[in-house]
């Protein structure tokens, strides 16, 4: 009977300490680990623990690990001193295998002048895109001359050439992926990127 008592002990010592052990979360319950559209939504908060019982061992557990922030805030970058607030240059954008501005997008690229105007000390970089018809070496060159139509307009209305550098994506970088017109009319473009050089 001894030996039949101190197992039963165990036993009971065992469940008693099983059922005080946090429970894994449940599927559909959001946390720091979780992946999907309940990502980044706090788990509810643990119940509580169960009051003790008569004849429980009490236990002593550690502390939890505090936990990370979920989303750690990005590092602040401090602002060149002649860096504006905003920067609205915008894309323009071409007819297929073309390669001149269209008169629909010289009011973007109107707007564009202005703003570069305004802040005489930025430079800039145009990058030429292709959508995905043709070869890649015919779509690098026609990358190349949309860039360069678009930096001649800017310099032809007053920047500075020696602020604009261009370059040619040809299909490389698409803006939009598809395989049909609706995502090839976004890809025909020129891009700008400030440089603060």
């Amino acid at each position: 009977m001894g030996r039949r008592s101190v197992l039963v002990g165990v036993l009971l010592l065992t469940v008693g300490l099983l059922s005080g052990c946090p429970k894994k979360p449940e599927v559909g319950q959001a946390g720091p680990a979780a992946i999907g559209p309940q990502a980044g939504v706090p788990a509810a908060p643990p119940a509580a623990a169960p009051a003790p019982r008569a004849g429980d061992i009490p236990v002593t557990r550690p502390a939890p690990p505090a936990e990370a922030a979920i989303r750690p805030a990005p590092p602040a970058v401090p602002a060149s001193p002649t860096a504006p607030a905003a920067v609205p240059l915008r894309d323009i954008f071409f007819d297929y295998d073309k390669s001149n501005v269209r008169d629909d997008q010289k009011t973007a690229l109107n707007e564009n002048v202005a703003w570069l105007k305004a802040n005489p000390a930025v430079k800039i970089t145009i990058e030429g895109h292709a959508d995905e018809r043709g070869t890649n070496e015919y779509n690098l060159a026609l990358g190349e001359r949309r860039a360069k139509a678009t930096k001649d307009y800017l310099v032809a209305t007053g920047i500075e050439a020696t602020r604009i550098a261009t370059i040619s994506y040809g299909e490389e970088r698409p803006f939009v992926l598809g395989h049909d017109e609706s995502a090839w009319k976004w890809n025909r473009r020129a891009h700008f990127v400030i440089t603060w050089r």
